[in-house]
């Protein structure tokens, strides 16, 4: 478990200019958990990182990243239904757009974001292709926790998929920068889960997956690979003990599911479902 200290506040904002949307993607490009991305081809810092991909209800192919990763008042916390705001692989921007934001809220002054929905739906283009293996971490579908505490944006009744992970015997594993780590949540205040597992500046919105007691844990002898259900984003850098903060899964598809119902004709990432593409 990494018990390492940091006195790093995280903030990750860009700033963008919304204009018309770039050349159409080449086929063939494989989307992941752990990718870097960024917002303009002639930018590759700063940048985020993607948590989680697969499908909405509606059919759409969705990525999820931190919300506070942008800001623009125009645009935040609304849908975006056009492709005014590209996203790049940030190691391969010549690819083109891998997709579009579609949704993102604001950090709203906040260092690291919107307490409870700091998270951002990308539309993923049709020409890439979904996987859940990431570099380090493969996503087997989507955390639930029955019988938990229901997120503070879950409608009521709230899904096994909206509720919270307890703390004390959870081990969340997390993939970023520094390559696979894993710790105890610790704390966890209104579905931001606090753990010892390490992330940096640049890892928002990287994925995090809840460890399945008995299953192993990465270290050298399996290639520091693990798996495990989705179970958040990474969210900041704080001066708490430990320092390292995640938005849990629930709070991110509560919120969806309360914003579907509340918008005509439905809102992107809607009922997310992570991939089961390999």
């Amino acid at each position: 478990m990494n018990r390492r200290l940091c006195t790093l506040l995280l903030s990750l904002v860009v700033l963008w200019t919304v204009g018309a949307g770039a050349a159409h993607a080449d086929e063939g490009k494989r989307v992941h958990n752990a990718m870097q991305i960024v917002f303009s081809p002639s930018m590759s810092y700063p940048f985020c990182t993607i948590g989680a991909v697969g499908t909405d209800k509606y059919g759409h192919r969705i990525a999820v990243s931190a919300g506070h990763c942008l800001r623009d008042g125009a645009y935040a916390d609304r849908e975006i239904h056009d492709d005014v705001a590209p996203v790049y692989d940030r190691a391969d921007t010549d690819f083109g757009p891998i997709g579009y934001v579609r949704y993102f809220k604001d950090p709203e002054g906040s260092q690291t974001g919107h307490m409870t929905k700091d998270y951002m739906i990308i539309e993923l283009v049709p020409q890439v292709t979904l996987s859940s293996q990431g570099p380090y971490l493969k996503q087997t579908g989507v955390l639930e926790v029955p019988g938990g505490t229901a997120s503070p944006n879950a409608p009521r009744p709230a899904l096994d998929s909206e509720r919270l992970l307890a703390t004390g015997d959870n081990e969340l594993v997390v993939s970023g920068q520094t390559g696979v780590w894993f710790g105890t949540v610790m704390d966890n205040t209104g579905g931001i889960y606090r753990s010892a597992a390490a992330n940096l500046t640049g890892d928002s919105g990287g994925p995090a997956v809840w460890h399945v007691p008995g299953s192993e844990l990465p270290s050298q002898d399996n290639g520091f690979q693990a798996s495990g259900p989705w179970a958040g984003i990474t969210k900041a850098i704080t001066l708490s003990f430990p320092p390292f903060e995640y938005t849990s899964s629930a709070n991110i598809l509560a919120d969806l599911r309360a914003r579907d119902a509340a918008t005509p004709g439905g809102v992107y990432g809607a009922g997310f479902e992570v991939t089961t593409n390999p």
